[in-house]
């Protein structure tokens, strides 16, 4: 649900001086204020940060001194006229947050008009409105002039002046034709802004495969490039269909741990990937970095058998092919009666049956009568079965 919409008094006259603020919620890129319980007189509140909709936010001057809170509505300075936001970050929260920003210029800084008055939210909550049937109809002239384009989203201004229309193209788009359809049809300023399809994909918002929200909807504003090479040097298997997220490029979450892997990629020798040996050429096949153990196939009486070796180890018959020595005996069979437990063994030992009772096995002969039991002696048979018995018996001899 849309942060930003709030129910306006009806009481209120425009000139009114009652000011708005929203509770807190799971809005997109959400600063978390972990020096909220410090009180600090000294702290700055000079700078503010001010979010807008969906994954837009910006560095604003208080220069009012306006004794501004979390959740506040404020109108700022826009070109032309003014914008209306929430102020989501203050004090030495809001300086860390320009820290983020490339190429910030205080002189380039806008500033903070007052805080939102009923007319500013009434105005603001029009344009609000306003927004979905103007990108469907957006949708309509750009498809009317056959233009390779998607219209992905569209944010008026506060005081519906001006609207930015998000698109997404894979080539260069002529839209000139279109800006001037839009301008006589919308009667308002347009500003047309191309972004990718990660953007498109935090704007929008999701469920990653993890469990959590997208990264790109919760914290992240930087998108560094991915490359299949991250998750190579990571020993995944170049799956695309695992390796790519909701926006069908590759997942940036592959670059979180790349760091760690490549540093402890840093013992394993190079040029390993075949060992001469007595018993044959051993290929190398995978790698477990953290046990640092390296895998390979060497063929033992013409069958194929995967080996396990450590580190050191293959670095030492690197070092002996080097001098042309083929090393024997380097594929010895473990002992018998050793047992190493992995983390996948301990996992599966704890099987929510392992408190189960054995049942019992079924007996297989079911039409057996009552009073014989297998084992017993024919004695326990009645008395006339037996006389018939005894007289078959003489009669044969």
């Amino acid at each position: 649900m849309e942060d930003r919409i709030i129910n306006t008094p009806i009481d209120c006259n425009e000139d009114c001086n009652c000011t708005f603020s929203v509770k807190d919620c799971c809005n997109k890129l959400n600063v978390y204020d972990w020096l909220s319980d410090i009180n600090d007189p000294l702290a700055q509140s000079k700078y503010v940060e001010v979010r807008f909709k969906n994954t837009r936010k910006g560095i604003y001057e208080n220069n009012l001194d306006l004794p501004l809170q979390v959740g506040d509505i404020v109108a700022v300075e826009s070109s032309p006229g003014h914008d209306i936001g929430i102020v989501s970050a203050i004090g030495q929260i809001a300086c860390y947050q320009m820290r983020k920003i490339r190429n910030l210029r205080l002189a380039e800084i806008k500033k903070i008009y007052r805080k939102a008055r009923a007319n500013d939210i009434k105005k603001w909550q029009e344009a609000i409105a306003l927004e979905r049937p103007t990108m469907l109809r957006t949708r309509e002239l750009a498809e009317e002039l056959n233009l390779s384009m998607k219209i992905g989203d569209t944010e008026f201004q506060g005081d519906k002046t001006k609207a930015i229309f998000y698109y997404i193209a894979e080539e260069r788009v002529d839209f000139r034709e279109l800006i001037k359809r839009m301008a006589e049809e919308f009667h308002i300023r347009i500003e047309m802004k191309q972004i990718g399809a990660r953007q498109e994909a935090g704007r929008i918002g999701g469920i990653g495969p993890c469990g959590r929200e997208l990264c790109c909807t919760t914290w992240m504003s930087d998108f560094k490039s991915v490359s299949t090479n991250s998750a190579r040097l990571q020993e995944l298997t170049l799956n695309p269909q695992k390796l790519a997220g909701q926006c069908s490029k590759l997942k940036c979450c592959l670059n979180y741990e790349l760091g760690v892997y490549l540093d402890a990629r840093k013992d394993f020798p190079e040029n390993s990937s075949v060992l001469r040996t007595k018993e044959g050429d051993a290929h190398h096949i995978k790698n477990d970095i953290f046990k640092k153990q390296m895998y390979y196939e060497v063929r033992i009486n013409d069958i194929p058998t995967i080996k396990i070796l450590d580190v050191e180890t293959v670095k030492g018959i690197v070092e002996q092919n080097k001098k042309g020595i083929l090393p024997e005996n380097v594929f010895e069979m473990e002992k018998t009666g050793s047992r190493s437990i992995s983390y996948t063994d301990e996992l599966n030992s704890e099987s929510i049956t392992r408190f189960d009772k054995a049942k019992k096995p079924k007996s297989k002969n079911k039409n057996r009568p009552k009073g014989r039991k297998q084992g017993k002696p024919q004695e326990n048979m009645p008395k006339q079965e037996n006389d018939n018995k005894h007289a078959t018996e003489k009669k044969e001899e």
